[in-house]
């Protein structure tokens, strides 16, 4: 399997940055983006796919992430970005900005992104589809971007109380949808989805 490439590759020199994203399912709110190199030092058994982590303990490794990584970045993508290139491209665009933030800190050897598609870059890239429970990397911006997002979505529930943010951080769930049809959407809702039911859309890349 290509992962084997990297993760058995006995090479000191080389250095990985992963990226994720977290938001790409929601109603509501951006998408967010991080992109981590961390050092051979770093105890990667505290590292899983944030998707299976409680709450506690993503907020406790993401800290020692940032303490501990080389070079880290982390890139907010607006819901009215989403709705102008879609949220496969915002996506795309969120990684390729994180990661040269971060390659103009650390160069680094070669980019991992999690899914199937990657971003257009001016270095070495490869997608891994679930990433985010393969690789360290990964998974490490796989929790920076959750629990920056979760922290966005949770100043937005000041703000517009009544659709619940707080609970479903924007994803479409039975009481997202009938908060919508009540009080219909609010500024930061993705215009582009379908906010009464539930959709998929084939898009195309642009980044």
């Amino acid at each position: 399997m290509e992962v084997e490439l990297f993760t058995d590759l006995d090479d000191d020199n080389r250095i990985i940055c992963g990226t994720d994203e977290a938001g790409r399912g929601p109603l509501a709110g951006p998408v967010v983006v991080a992109s981590v190199i961390l050092p051979f030092s770093f105890d990667y058994s505290i590292l899983h796919d944030s998707k299976v982590m409680k709450e506690k303990e993503r907020l406790s490794v993401e800290k020692i992430i940032k303490e501990k990584a080389i070079s880290y970045s982390v890139k907010v993508i607006s819901h009215k970005t989403i709705d102008e290139i879609n949220i496969l491209n915002a996506s795309l665009l969120g990684m390729r900005e994180s990661s040269m933030e971060v390659y103009s800190s650390h160069p680094f050897s070669i980019l991992l992104c999690d899914g199937n598609k990657t971003p257009l870059v001016p270095y070495p890239v490869e997608a891994i589809v679930k990433g985010d429970s393969k690789i360290p990397e990964i998974m490490a911006a796989s929790i920076i971007a959750k629990n920056e997002r979760d922290r966005i979505m949770v100043e937005a529930a000041k703000k517009w109380p009544e659709y619940g943010f707080e609970k479903h951080k924007g994803y479409p769930t039975k009481e997202h949808y009938e908060a919508i049809l009540k009080y219909g959407p609010c500024p930061i809702h993705r215009l582009s989805f379908k906010l009464y039911k539930e959709h998929s859309v084939n898009e195309p890349t642009l980044f």
